[in-house]
């Protein structure tokens, strides 16, 4: 990412052994080739470690919580309310209860839009978005906009994929009421100066949510040194399972929402004539959650935790330096977002042949990239592209993969001209 350190080529082939070893499924084969997964922006792979939580839960533990005196209730509970902890301490947040179990960013996404919509939106106000948002963070304010007769603003960005701050700082009005961006972009690999952004919002006392996806994988992030008042992320983009995310509210805002959902959970007196609801973080957690995802996003945490994010960090900067490198000697090939700033990932178009072929051909050799829009269309407007081919790199991938993926593509220009 942005780190400049540099480890030794010793040190990396030690490492990167020992740490493949750990996900079972970098061992297989697609079309009778070695995999080489670089998607992990789409999801990451799970090292045995969260494998064998998820087993253990199922075989050992099952049993549903906050709900029973039996003993498998009492410990399970114990285990899931202790990954929130593991989660508080993550990223750093002041309270435990500041810390939601959702579905997923979207879900988290959706749960502020929906809540502080019904409260402090009105027509005429305004949502400021960027022109760079996955759709999970355009959609939601969309439709809030549309219900409420707001407005949605969009700051726009530069030819090499970054915010455009001086259009951010115009756009910041009396008639904000929150701004929602991405920390990191999950199509150009920008890393937004989400600080400074937070800061600036914060002047005009406007509230911040951040989607946070695409940066928990590789940065160690720390709400409170932010100042967010929203932070939203996935497990199965940070190495844990798929079906579990986190929504991230300090604690003053989170009271301030009204119910997202209502059932179980929630409640702590329920009559017909009048429910009284439970606190935070349990009223914004209607019915039995994804307890095996709970536990396994906590296990994935510890697991990069102890690889270390400084180590982390380095090694896909590295990647990232020797891909660019490699991929911009190709004839042809032009990279979409070049940002100084930037994780870990590469989007590309090759000069009259479509992402989609492009893709398939690589597939074919055991690569696996993603290719379109990424959800994302209206950066391919910005680029007037129809998409691009996206390779994501994490910290179990090698600097041999990134040979064989730019041989895959010299094929590929091959076979499709």
């Amino acid at each position: 990412m942005t780190s400049t350190k540099v480890i030794s080529e010793e040190k990396i082939a030690f490492d990167i052994n020992n740490i493949r070893n750990d996900f079972p499924i970098l061992s297989r084969k697609v079309n009778g080739k070695p995999l080489i997964y670089l998607d992990s922006g789409a999801t990451a792979q799970k090292p045995k470690q969260v494998i064998d939580a998820i087993e253990k839960y199922y075989s050992e533990q099952n049993a549903n919580i906050h709900r029973a005196v039996h003993r498998l209730s009492q410990d399970i509970t114990t285990i899931y309310e202790n990954a929130r902890t593991t989660v508080q301490k993550h990223i750093n947040a002041k309270h435990v209860h500041e810390i939601i179990f959702t579905h997923g960013t979207t879900e988290s996404i959706n749960l502020v839009a929906t809540t502080f919509g019904k409260k402090f939106v009105n027509a005429g106000d305004e949502i400021l978005i960027t022109e760079m948002e996955h759709h999970s963070n355009i959609l939601p304010w969309q439709q809030l906009c549309e219900e409420k007769n707001a407005v949605l603003k969009v700051v726009p960005i530069n030819s090499e994929g970054e915010l455009i701050m001086d259009e951010f700082k115009k756009l910041l009005s009396a008639k904000t009421k929150i701004v929602a961006i991405t920390h990191t972009s999950n199509t150009l690999g920008t890393i937004n100066p989400i600080k400074e952004i937070i800061s600036l919002a914060h002047a005009n006392n406007i509230p911040v949510l951040v989607d946070g996806a695409q940066s928990i994988p590789h940065t160690k992030v720390n709400v409170q040194e932010l100042d967010a008042d929203f932070y939203c992320f996935s497990g199965h983009k940070v190495f844990g399972p798929t079906g579990v995310g986190v929504l991230y509210g300090k604690e003053e805002w989170l009271r301030k929402l009204p119910n997202y959902q209502v059932g179980g959970g929630t409640i702590k007196t329920v009559s017909f004539a009048k429910t009284e609801y439970a606190d935070i973080p349990l009223r914004f957690e209607a019915g039995t959650p994804n307890i095996e995802g709970g536990i396994g996003l906590a296990v994935a945490l510890d697991y990069i935790n102890n690889i270390g994010f400084e180590n982390i960090s380095a090694y896909e900067h590295e990647l990232l330096e020797y891909a660019t490198e490699k991929l911009s000697v190709v004839e042809g090939l032009k990279i979409i977002g070049t940002s100084k700033n930037k994780a870990s990932v590469i989007s590309f178009v090759i000069d009259k042949i479509h992402p989609y072929d492009i893709g398939v051909i690589l597939d074919q050799l055991g690569i696996a990239v993603r290719t379109g829009h990424h959800c994302t269309q209206p950066i391919m407007d910005k680029f007037g592209i129809p998409g691009t081919v996206r390779a994501s790199l994490a910290f179990y991938n090698t600097k041999d993969e990134i040979d064989e993926l730019v041989k895959g593509i010299t094929k590929a220009k091959q076979m499709l001209r």
